[in-house]
């Protein structure tokens, strides 16, 4: 016979198996996972025989038939004889263009208006409070419409263009600037501008290192605008000067020659920087505000000025705060790209729904969408995380 105490020890012990948090947990992950994976099985079951009842092949072969359309703007070479790929590609280099400058711009904008929040002067302050609660409350389909309708579309006719310094024109039409030409040699003032941004990386270091353990300041930045600017128009003058350009000139309809900005680019990509740029102020306010007030007592107690204390003390220290939310809005900003369609701007959504409607192959589409959107959010966060872990105080 089995005793009481047998029996009570194989309950206690199935008991105890059972109320452990690991097993338990390990059990919910596995069931969890088997009801993800069915689901996924019967999501693709189900359309595969929704496109074979439709008599639609599936598949990413199609990506090499011809295109046949034309894109308005290109910033790589492209013919509507080119294949869907190529056309695709042009709008992720479009999409990651207006992404860049836009992220770069809105940071700007942002962390001056931010600033300016913070500001002693009462019009400085005000003025910033207002573009703040103006350009946060308003949905940013509508900031793209203001400056494309509203702005934009109301500048002169090509006969009346604006004459910008540096030969420049504004219009409705765009914005035209003079195109460079190349000749031999040139290829020496990328190098110079590459070889000139190392040097400033180099000198930012050791100029903190030298600070760190000495207290002395180095002009970090004039050094670098000197490098910049210098190194470039050195190589410029070695190779003979084969930079050339091509400036655009008014004819009886509209401007000849030169580069053109249109209009939907200038649009998005202003409506964008804008847009962000309110909700990055009150992130560089919010982290500024986040330094200990001791700090700026502190500044101000070693003979710092206000500038002086914002730029060396509080600013660097506000870094840590804002660089995570900030990853957020450079996100924002990326994925808000895609409301380029409402203009006809020809980023990746725009081109990837005409292909779309020529091809049918609309499952493919929508899953090249998620891949190339997902794909540039995960290098935007890991650049953001490699920079925030730089930027975090290492304890000892």
């Amino acid at each position: 016979m089995v005793s009481q105490d047998t029996i009570r020890d194989t309950g206690s012990s199935g008991a105890s198996f059972y109320n452990d948090p690991k097993i338990r947990g390990l059990i919910y992950q596995v069931v969890l996972f088997v009801l993800l994976v069915s689901f996924i099985y019967w999501i693709v079951g189900n359309t595969v025989e929704n496109l074979r009842r439709a008599n639609i092949s599936s598949g990413f072969a199609f990506l090499h038939g011809r295109a046949g359309f034309d894109i308005s703007e290109t910033l790589i070479s492209y013919t509507s004889d080119d294949t869907y790929w190529r056309a695709l590609l042009v709008g992720l280099v479009n999409t990651a263009v207006v992404a860049v400058l836009g992220v770069i711009t809105a940071s700007i904008i942002g962390f001056l208006v931010g600033i300016g929040r913070l500001s002693d002067n009462w019009l400085i302050r005000k003025i910033c409070l207002v573009y703040v609660e103006i350009f946060r409350n308003i949905p940013p389909l509508l900031v793209i419409f203001f400056w494309y309708l509203g702005v934009l579309s109301a500048l002169p006719q090509p006969r009346e263009s604006l004459a910008l310094p540096f030969g420049a024109w504004l219009n409705n039409r765009g914005f035209f600037l003079p195109a460079p030409i190349c000749g031999e040699g040139a290829w020496l003032i990328p190098v110079a501008f590459l070889v000139a941004v190392a040097l400033c990386w180099f000198v930012a270091r050791r100029a903190h290192q030298r600070q760190a353990a000495t207290g002395e300041q180095f002009p970090v930045f004039w050094t670098s605008v000197a490098l910049l600017v210098g190194l470039p128009l050195l190589a410029f003058a070695a190779a003979g000067f084969p930079l050339s350009f091509e400036f655009p000139k008014k004819s009886t309809f509209n401007l000849l020659g030169g580069m053109q900005i249109k209009p939907e680019f200038m649009s998005l990509y202003l409506a964008l920087s804008f847009y962000t740029a309110a909700f990055i102020a009150e992130i560089v306010r919010a982290g500024v505000l986040g330094v200990n007030k001791g700090q700026t007592e502190a500044s101000y107690a070693l003979g710092l000025r206000r500038n002086q204390a914002l730029r060396l003390v509080i600013v660097p220290q506000a870094l840590r705060i804002i660089i995570p939310p900030l990853t957020s809005q450079y996100l924002n900003l990326t994925k808000n790209s895609s409301l380029a369609i409402a203009i006809g701007y020809p980023d990746l959504v725009h081109i990837g729904g005409t292909i779309l409607n020529q091809s049918g192959q609309a499952i493919e589409i929508v899953v090249i969408w998620m891949v190339v959107y997902l794909g540039l959010s995960l290098i935007m966060s890991g650049a953001m995380n490699w920079f925030n872990a730089k930027m975090a105080l290492v304890e000892r």
